[in-house]
Parts: structure tokens; C-alpha cells; sequence
């Protein structure tokens, strides 16, 4: 059940900010005009690394006490080389500075680990060669990716999105800084919409021009971001663990800061609790999750805007009193690992009957068996499965349980907090 009200009183998670907002708010920052300040910023490896690798791009972004707020002072134009930013395993980061890079002048060399190699970078290749980048990619069109920047005229594109929204957020970021601007056409293939609108909105806020016509062009005129002071929400692909742990557990848990304003698509999934039988209250400032006895199944949901979140559903399926299935998620196969497949195959291993196709994996209840979770080096694994073991004492152990620092470093000592120790410290 799901009410829109300011939510009842419920132990207060402590969520950090959120990696999408953050990595946006870095690059838009260090693309406008001036000082921005970002307050409550995410400070993790994926964040880390994208402000280092604005850092040797010659963007330094300044941290206030215990990193309680960057300030990043940028030129109102593109970066000049010669770089070479180090990605880490930050996708984003893959993504957004590239294009911004080419806004530039000099020679940018981008790498990061194997797990970044591997990803996909075809379509934004694509798309910086269309309009004209001087660029040499590596193997597979991936990573390392070397940029001898001169500007960019803009213009009119059209952009494969279907592998990820990311490439079309790093190229409509950058288009205030080309010559013409751009006016992309996405066609019907685009997956994660919610992130596509997340970063027009912050475009907007900075003082871009976006505009989106009928058929689905957006449209940007040239002209330089206005340094503006932002504060970073929770991070709701975060908070879906805490939402679901509280279904699963029967406590009530709030998230302060993540309500009806949120600019964050994942906020949706806890409308997919409220179908799986859980309390829900939404409020303007505030989120409350309250478990209200075994898990409703037997439905389907499409989750492909709200794809980093199927794993937190998928890994307490298990739970509900009938199959759930869950669609929309190829894309998810491109991601820090083949998201569908490992889950089904850490589901299986715990004993629990699951099947898969291209983009769907259906999972039937049971009782998990003792297992040791093949994480891959994925957080969203390790996280979702952690839920699971939170319902089914001393049978899931994860086999990298660090791999969470990629973004919630504290994931573990809050879960703990918030439903199995002293919520109140």
C-alpha cells in the first residue's frame, strides 16, 4: 500500500548521496562558470575517482571538513591537456568526461581497470566521431580511449542508447560547450529515461538551454554554465536495500531527504514494495518503508527505468508467496557484471528455482540454503544478497564484501544499525 504524506516516524537510515547526482554535479560544475559547492556529496570510489580524474584534467575540486562539501571552479569551458584520467571501475566517469574532453584542447588519455575495460563504449565512440572528435579507442571500441581535443562544432546526431543512457547524458552535458550545440535524437531504443531526465534537470539548473520537441529531440543551445550551490540527495539505488530490508524484516524505516521532489527515477521502486505487500509513505522530505508480514508474489513489473534496483528485488523473491518476474532488464547485462545471469546463478546456488531470458529472470519461492555469494566485483550484488541474509539468519556469506565501497562504504555497519543492533547510536 503506498500514501503520498509526510511519512510516520520510523529509525532514521543513514543513506550517503547519491553517485548519479554527485558524478553529474562534478562534471557541470567543472564545466561552468565560477565556484559551485556541492553539499553532502557522495564520497566514495566511484566518486573519488571521477573528482580525480577532473583533478589531473586540470579541474581540482577543493573538500571542506570531513568532505561535508566540494567546491569546484571551473572556466565555463572545456579542459585542456595534456590528462591522463584515471577512471577506476567508474562508468560514469567513462562516459561524462570523455565528451567534455573534446569540448577541450590537448590530448586526454582515459583508462581504467579491467572491469571498465570490458564495458561497452561503442555508442559514445560513435557519436564523438560524428561530431568530429579526433579520438583512437581501444580494443572493442573500449577503454583506453585517447582524445586530441580541438573543440566541437555540435550540430544534429543520433545516439544508440539502448546498451545505456549514459552516453547520451555525457554528450548533452557537454553540449553548451560546443560551437553549435546539439540537438540528439534518441529514437525509441532509450533505456533508463528517469536518468535522462535527471540530467536535464540539473543542466537547467546550472543555466543550460534544453529543450524537448515532440518526437523526442532534445535540443541544446551553446552558451556557458552558471556556477550554482547544490545539495546532493540520498541516494535512492542506496536506499532501496534499506527499503527492502525493512519488508523483509517487519520494522519501519525512514530516509530523510529522498520524497516527492526527488529528481531520482529509483525512488520508484518502492512502489514495487507497495505491490509486494509492504507500507508505504511518501512524503516531500522524507521516505518510510514499513514490512507488514510475508511478501505478496505473483506479478510481473517491467523495471528496465528503474534497472539498478532488479537485483534488490530479485534476491528477496524468494521471500513472497509466488513467483515474481521481472522484465525490461537486458541492459542490465552490460553493467559492472552480467546483473541477470549473476543473480540467477547466486539464486540457484542457494537453492532457489530461477529462470532467465535475454531480458527477463523469474524467481519462485524457497528457503535459501547456505551459500557463499559470487559477488564479481559488483556492489549491487553484494548488497542485494545482504538483504536476503538479513530474512534467513546465517545462511548468506559474501565472497567480497568490500566491493560495497564503490558506493556505500558504511553498507554493512548500517545494516547492522538498522535491524540487528542499536538504531538509536
Amino acid at each position: 500500500m503506498i500514501t503520498e504524506k509526510e511519512p510516520g516516524t520510523g529509525l532514521a537510515a543513514r543513506v550517503p548521496g547519491s553517485k548519479s547526482l554527485t558524478n553529474r554535479l562534478l562534471l557541470l560544475a567543472a564545466a561552468a562558470d565560477g565556484t559551485s559547492t556541492l553539499r553532502a556529496p557522495l564520497v566514495s570510489e566511484d566518486t573519488v575517482a571521477f573528482r580525480e580524474a577532473l583533478g589531473v584534467s586540470g579541474i581540482p575540486v577543493k573538500s571542506g571538513p570531513d568532505d561535508a562539501f566540494w567546491q569546484v571552479t571551473g572556466t565555463g569551458r572545456g579542459p585542456a591537456g595534456p590528462a591522463r584520467p584515471w577512471c577506476a571501475d567508474a562508468g560514469t566517469a567513462a562516459r561524462f568526461l570523455p565528451p567534455f574532453a573534446a569540448t577541450g584542447h590537448g590530448t586526454f588519455l582515459f583508462d581504467g581497470s579491467s572491469q571498465l575495460r570490458a564495458r561497452p563504449q561503442r555508442p559514445l565512440i560513435e557519436a564523438l566521431r560524428a561530431l568530429g572528435a579526433d579520438l583512437e579507442p581501444g580494443p572493442g571500441n573500449g577503454l583506453p580511449l585517447l582524445i586530441r581535443a580541438h573543440g566541437i562544432e555540435g550540430g544534429e546526431l543520433s545516439v544508440d542508447s539502448s546498451l545505456s543512457s549514459q552516453y547520451l547524458s555525457g554528450l548533452l552535458m557537454a553540449a553548451p560547450l560546443m560551437r553549435r550545440g546539439l540537438q540528439v535524437r534518441t529514437g525509441s531504443s532509450l533505456v533508463s529515461r528517469p536518468y535522462v531526465d535527471m540530467t536535464v534537470a540539473l543542466m537547467r539548473r546550472f543555466g543550460a538551454r534544453v529543450e524537448e520537441s515532440a518526437d523526442g529531440t532534445l535540443s541544446v543551445r551553446p552558451g556557458a554554465y552558471d556556477a550554482t550551490d547544490v545539495v546532493v540527495e540520498p541516494d535512492a539505488s542506496s536506499a532501496s536495500y534499506i527499503f527492502a530490508a525493512a519488508a523483509v524484516t517487519g520494522r519501519t524505516v525512514t530516509v530523510p531527504g529522498l520524497g516527492t521532489d526527488s529528481l531520482q527515477g529509483d525512488l520508484r521502486f518502492v512502489e514495487v514494495l507497495g505491490q509486494a505487500g509492504a507500507e508505504v509513505q511518501v512524503g516531500p522530505t522524507a521516505t518510510t518503508v514499513s514490512g507488514t508480514g510475508p511478501l505478496r508474489g505473483g506479478f510481473t513489473v517491467d523495471m528496465g527505468e528503474i534497472s539498478d534496483t532488479f537485483m534488490t528485488l530479485a534476491a528477496i523473491a524468494p521471500l513472497a508467496d509466488a513467483p515474481i518476474t521481472i522484465r525490461g532488464v537486458a541492459h542490465a547485462r552490460l553493467k559492472e557484471s552480467d546483473r541477470v545471469a549473476a543473480m540467477a546463478e547466486n539464486l540457484r546456488a542457494c537453492g532457489i528455482e530461477t529462470s532467465e531470458g535475454k531480458d527477463w529472470i523469474t524467481v519462485r519461492p524457497g528457503v535459501p540454503r547456505p551459500t557463499r555469494i559470487a559477488c564479481h566485483r559488483d556492489h549491487r550484488i553484494a548488497m542485494s544478497f545482504s538483504v536476503l541474509g538479513l530474512a534467513v539468519p546465517d545462511t548468506i556469506s559474501l565472497d567480497d564484501p568490500a566491493c560495497v565501497a564503490k558506493t556505500f562504504p558504511d553498507f554493512h555497519d548500517e545494516l547492522r544499525r538498522l535491524f540487528t543492533g542499536d538504531a538509536t547510536s
